[in-house]
This record gives structure tokens, C-alpha cells and sequence, in this order.
């Protein structure tokens, strides 16, 4: 009988790769449906990172985006799907790029695809960008709201 010597580094390389496997999508299941904060390289690549909430008449969306300049961005809603783009511009063109020691700022267009869990009135969204936050507020489809439904006592 061979006996094998254990090697923690192998077991480690072995759990990497698997990890590997799962996030990218290989795993049996979507990339949609594991949670991108396990993943700060991809997770850094989401621009504007965003927060939706709702209430009984709208769906709330607030996205920080600083350093924008609000009137180049592109806010369209078709169907279920909001998309936001636009460019994030860099802080100086003038810096030379050997002079940087660390840049953890992006700049660079960019377009994030979002699917609203609720239908949205399209002719009465609103935008606001104030301070490096955009708010939107989009108002629900009479057909997406809660009904009320009243019991008739016999």
C-alpha cells in the first residue's frame, strides 16, 4: 500500500480552482445568482453601485456616482429594464502615469443594465443628481399595484 503525504498547499490550489469554477459561471448555476461582493475585482468593474427600494407607488433607485457630469448621462427604461451610461471622466490628463504611486478611482465610459421588479410608468420618471448621488424615482404601472379588495358581508 502507497501512502501519499499530505500537501496543504495542493488541497488549497484544489479549493481555488473550484472557486474559480463557480464564479465564473461554470458551476451549474448563473454569475447573476452568486453575490459579487465575494468578488471585490468584479465587484469594483459595477458602476454606479446602486440601492432600489419601493413603496406602494414607486420604485426608488439611488446610485452613487461621483464625479459625473449629470447632463451626459443616458437614463432610458424599456420594459423591465432600466439602463443607465455614461463616462466618468479621469482627474488630469496632465499627470503622467509613472507619477501615480496608487489610483483606485475609475474613470471610463460605462453602462449598468438593471431588471425592476415591478413595472414602471414610463412618462413620469424623474432624475436628480445632487452631491454625487442620482436619484430616480419611477412611479408603478397601475397594473404592478397592489389592489385592494373589499370582503362583502352576507
Amino acid at each position: 500500500m502507497a501512502y501519499r503525504t499530505y500537501d496543504p498547499f495542493q488541497q488549497l490550489e484544489a479549493l481555488r480552482r473550484e472557486f474559480d469554477r463557480m464564479f465564473s459561471g461554470e458551476g451549474g448555476g448563473s454569475r447573476q445568482s452568486w453575490p459579487m461582493a465575494f468578488l471585490p475585482g468584479r465587484a469594483a468593474r459595477m458602476y454606479p453601485l446602486i440601492n432600489i427600494r419601493d413603496d406602494r407607488d414607486n420604485l426608488y433607485i439611488e446610485a452613487l456616482a461621483p464625479g459625473l457630469d449629470p447632463n451626459g448621462l443616458e437614463i432610458t427604461v424599456q420594459g423591465d429594464t432600466l439602463r443607465l451610461q455614461g463616462e466618468k471622466q479621469s482627474i488630469s490628463s496632465d499627470i503622467k502615469p509613472e507619477a501615480w504611486h496608487r489610483s483606485e478611482r475609475s474613470a471610463g465610459r460605462f453602462a449598468r443594465t438593471l431588471t425592476l421588479p415591478s413595472e414602471v410608468n414610463g412618462d413620469n420618471i424623474k432624475a436628480q443628481y445632487k452631491n454625487g448621488l442620482l436619484k430616480i424615482t419611477l412611479p408603478k404601472s397601475e397594473r404592478a399595484k397592489p389592489k385592494q379588495i373589499s370582503v362583502d358581508v352576507q
